[in-house]
């Protein structure tokens, strides 16, 4: 039976349940407002009250509007179909919404159920099996697109039966395994899984030990990056941080491209959505959108959902590491992440730590990028995740402090590389490409 609750306080999208049963921080529910379902998260629990955070609007909530427990964390849709795809920060699939505009309530399948993926077995019936082995492959795009036990399972399993090659839709069973008490399981292409629980299903997680090319030749040749290592680039607003990304993403070496607009404003999302397709990837002469995902949260839609945005772009990058590829997440950008941290923090009536963010903001962040690394997988291969974010430091540090102390970002402690773009001047009394402060 499911917790059900009543709303007793809204501060903007921050709304106070008073609940008849149990529930547990960061799990679901549903905030039925004028016929609407508003998605929303429980950030804290005190007795009988539950302080969650909606993912939508809330205009129109009010005192008494009935509120059902889900049971369940904020989840990703994992299977075949992810790449090409350009997602909110709930994984809705922005091309299948109805309408220009975002319709509150509205939420949308991900994945296409209707699809037939050629499927190719990998096990063989009799094979011991744990979470995140190999069961079969498809090809998405050109990229071997592995259908892995999923995540969830615990223990060991014996595969009972594979399904023969052929096409199947993403719901279909490809596999059968019994667990050690007998019962048999089916397992299809698809599985879920929670975005703020990192993925461990792996052998052993080493020490980088490989570059990964960008592209840019004065990185890769002053300050390069490790394969599965992170990354930062801090400056001003108008610098060019955006640009370095996308360049980053068109040259970079990695099989997968992950980029997560975090906040970001809504022209550059758009030049992303219309420069993307028509860009040709330099390693295999395709568009690069064909292993490319977007997951798209701007700056006029719920800050709560800023935060889902990151989580979720994560996840899929674990999922395709799993799968023994190179992938390479591009963050823009994490300081709106922290701006939308602060808002819910200060909501919540919280101790503030330096100029008003949360004082465990550090903490939040270095396990966020802890999730980043390179794998050694079940099967002896390897996969990747390279984390690169992008901090606006005007957000983040007092003005005069800017250009001085780097290290005093909250996102540089886990980081193992600074590409720091100097503030320029555009005074046309001041020569181009000073510093404005080098010059007294």
């Amino acid at each position: 039976m499911s917790t059900h609750g009543k709303v007793t306080g809204i501060v903007s999208n921050l709304v106070t349940v008073t609940v008849d049963g149990p529930v547990a921080e960061n799990e679901l529910c549903y905030i039925s407002v004028g016929g609407n379902q508003l998605l929303a998260e429980v950030i804290r629990v005190t007795g009988d009250k539950a302080s969650v955070q909606v993912f939508e609007s809330t205009r129109g909530l009010k005192n008494g509007d009935s509120v059902e427990f889900l049971g369940k964390m904020l989840e990703v849709t994992l299977g075949p179909g992810l790449l090409s795809g350009i997602y909110d920060g709930l994984q809705n699939n922005l091309t299948t919404m109805t309408g220009v505009f975002l319709k509150r309530g509205e939420y949308t399948d991900p994945l296409d159920r209707k699809v037939l993926w050629a499927f190719t077995p990998l096990a063989q019936p009799g094979d011991k099996v744990i979470a995140a082995d190999w069961l079969g492959e498809v090809k998405e795009g050109w990229l071997p697109h592995k259908i892995m036990v999923p995540f969830s399972f615990k223990g060991e399993f014996t595969v009972k039966s594979v399904a023969p090659a052929g096409n199947y839709t993403v719901d279909e069973t490809i596999a059968v395994l019994t667990d050690k008490d007998g019962e048999d399981i089916p397992v299809t292409m698809v599985q879920k899984w929670p975005v703020k629980v990192a993925v461990k299903c792996y052998k052993e997680k080493p020490r980088p030990t490989r570059i990964m090319e960008t592209g840019v030749r004065v990185i890769d040749t002053f300050n390069p990056i490790a394969e599965g290592g992170t990354g930062f680039i801090p400056g001003p607003f108008g610098c060019g941080k955006t640009v370095l990304q996308h360049a980053i993403a068109k040259q970079g070496d990695a099989d997968v491209i992950v980029m997560a607009a975090c906040g970001e404003r809504a022209n550059e999302v758009v030049e992303i959505f219309t420069e993307f397709p028509e860009l040709v990837d330099p390693h295999t002469g395709r568009k690069l959108m064909e292993r490319t995902t977007i997951i798209c949260n701007t700056s006029n839609m719920p800050v709560a959902a800023r935060e889902a945005s990151v989580y979720t772009a994560m996840t899929i990058c674990e999922y395709y590491r799993a799968m023994g590829l190179k992938c390479l997440l591009l963050a823009d950008s994490t300081s709106r992440w922290a701006q939308a941290l602060r808002e819910m923090s200060n909501r919540m009536e919280e101790l503030p730590g330096q100029d008003a963010f949360p004082v465990d903001l550090s903490a939040i962040i270095s396990n966020f990028y802890a999730r980043a690394g390179m794998v050694l997988l079940n099967n002896g291969q390897t996969g990747a995740v390279t984390f690169i974010g992008q901090e606006g430091r005007p957000l983040l540090l007092r003005p005069r402090a800017e250009p001085r102390r780097p290290e005093a970002l909250p996102g540089r402690q886990p980081d193992r590389l600074l590409l720091q773009i100097p503030r320029v001047s555009r005074d046309p009394g001041i020569p181009a490409g000073k510093d404005p402060e080098e010059l007294g």
